[in-house]
């Protein structure tokens, strides 16, 4: 028996990415399960997993529905520790978990400004002081962060729940041309070339672009891997 994983566009649901990596990229087996947005078959494809309101959402082996991609880290961090979901370190696993609860909760102008697009990127978006003020602190958390890594590439040297969490956000950052220091664009690089999210993004282009996403500016080329 393995997991059940519901998620939304690949292209467009941030949420489903980071439930998605917390499987993809700690080898843990699940059963995808795939929806769309704006459809009416959202809501039937959503019943088998009650309560639920939202994707994504995961289904225990032994039965039981876990909401929400923050109680998911924690549920699988828990029932898997030997993953590495968490950094081993004391005080980096502490910096972890506050700077994905600060994720999970915040960021609120980055978010509604430039929501996740994996098909295309913009090359005249306008940045206001409040988008700014989220950029800096998402790398003032990245330094911190990057101050208690391990040997390794990611956030904390070796792969977290937290990179799972800012993928997204490093995928924001590369699709709209944010502005960032040259600390962050390696982490940005990284994220966007890794081989798990590019499995990601080839899949999600498959599908038909959602209108609801479209934004008034120019469209370039995705600054990734194709």
């Amino acid at each position: 028996m393995t997991y059940d994983l519901l998620i939304g566009d690949r292209s467009y649901s941030s949420w489903s990415l980071r439930g998605w990596l917390l499987f993809a990229k700690f080898n843990v087996d699940v059963t995808i399960h795939d929806t769309r947005f704006y459809i009416p078959q959202f809501q039937e494809d959503l019943k088998p997993f009650a309560p639920a309101r939202t994707v994504p959402v995961m289904r225990l082996p032994e039965g039981g529905v876990v909401m929400d991609s923050l109680g998911m880290a924690e549920t699988l961090a828990e029932r898997h520790p030997d993953k590495g979901y968490w950094p081993e370190n004391t005080q980096a696993r502490a910096l972890a978990r506050g700077m994905v609860a600060e994720m999970h909760s915040g960021y609120g102008a980055l978010r509604s400004a430039c929501p996740m697009n994996l098909r295309q990127s913009f090359i005249d978006f306008p940045v206001s002081e409040e988008v700014a003020a989220d950029l800096a602190r998402i790398e003032q958390l990245w330094a911190a962060a990057r101050n208690l890594a391990t040997d390794g590439p990611w956030l904390f040297g070796q792969y977290s729940i937290a990179d799972a969490f800012f993928a997204p956000v490093a995928a924001r950052m590369a699709g709209y041309g944010l502005p960032i220091g040259e600390a962050s664009k390696p982490y940005v690089v990284e994220t966007i070339s890794d081989p798990v999210f590019l499995e990601w993004r080839r899949r999600g282009l498959q599908d038909a672009p959602q209108s609801n996403y479209d934004l008034p500016y120019s469209a370039g080329k995705w600054p990734g891997p194709d």
